[in-house]
């Protein structure tokens, strides 16, 4: 099973406290990182989660208000001052890009590695893909352009069953083909079905981010059937006015998309800092789609334990 942990470094909102930094996320897939927002505190995080600046070179930023991009200049510099080589690509708004880069060419501008910004805005596309996973856009409802993102893993190969294809006599050099789906065709012109030789494989899964947005009907339909969907929940039930008003959502909110969708996981996180205890919001959500968790900083996730 291929490796693919979602690690949790900011889970606050607008402030950070002593209880929660703004928001922040590293997926792991395989190994390379790729960082979802990037506010205060994300590069500390980072290391108290001994997650390596050297394997992360894909940042993508929902939205440009501070508490999720407001890291940025920090890290990327830290990343300079350790040498860390080959790529970074900040994947973000059109404006995001001119006055990031306008600081960072000031601040830090002998980097070992390129920066590149990949520049995206509120239409559903595909923004990156490599040989493990898609990762692509989709509008969310708040007071300024904001996306959320939906990384997809691709399908999977095959596993071969290693006592039938010695039974088999299947070569060495035909595994990666069945691992593929091919049947294999002895010398002696007999076709042994694939399915007879390799189990299945595993399970391609699929990860939705929403960061701020008011509930939407737009945002069940983008998410519907994923596995895990984080979504932002910073007020209570008490707090609806204000949700409507700052274009949020309540955990209640977040319980119904997850419901509504049908994923099969929800974390809650981007909580409002006038709850000391996030377990109301957790109380509240569940009754509206039990298979949710807090998320919480320090939190690894690994998305391919599914309980059904």
């Amino acid at each position: 099973m291929t490796q693919l942990d979602l690690n949790l470094l900011g889970c606050g909102s607008a402030t950070s406290t002593l209880r929660h930094l703004p928001s922040c996320q590293v997926l792991n897939v395989r190994g390379h990182l790729m960082m979802i927002d990037c506010g205060e505190g994300a590069q500390l995080e980072m290391r108290r989660m001994r997650l390596k600046f050297s394997r992360l070179n894909h940042i993508f930023i929902s939205h440009l208000h501070g508490d999720h991009c407001f890291g940025l200049p920090g890290l990327l510099s830290t990343m300079a001052l350790q040498g860390k080589g080959g790529t970074v690509t900040v994947h973000i708004f059109k404006d995001g890009a001119e006055q990031f880069g306008r600081l960072l060419d000031y601040f830090c501008r002998e980097r070992p590695f390129e920066l590149k910004f990949n520049i995206i805005d509120t239409h559903k596309a595909v923004i990156y893909e490599d040989d493990a996973i898609t990762v692509s856009t989709f509008p969310l409802t708040h007071r300024l352009p904001c996306v959320g993102f939906l990384f997809k893993e691709k399908p999977k190969n095959r596993h071969v069953n290693a006592m039938a294809c010695a039974q088999a006599n299947v070569p060495a050099h035909f595994m990666n083909s069945l691992r593929n789906g091919a049947d294999y065709v002895a010398p002696n012109g007999t076709v042994i079905p694939n399915a007879e030789l390799t189990t299945d494989a595993d399970p391609a899964i699929s990860f939705a981010y929403c960061s701020d947005t008011k509930y939407s009907k737009r945002v069940i339909k983008a998410v519907e059937g994923v596995d895990w969907l984080y979504h932002e929940s910073t007020y209570g039930d008490e707090n609806l006015k204000n949700a409507v008003k700052r274009y949020h959502s309540t955990a209640r909110q977040a319980g119904m998309v997850a419901r509504e969708a049908g994923v099969k996981r929800l974390i809650l996180g981007h909580y409002s800092n006038r709850y000391i205890d996030e377990s109301i919001l957790l109380q509240q959500a569940q009754e509206e789609f039990p298979a949710t968790i807090l998320g919480n900083e320090g939190m690894t996730i690994d998305l391919n334990n599914i309980k059904e």
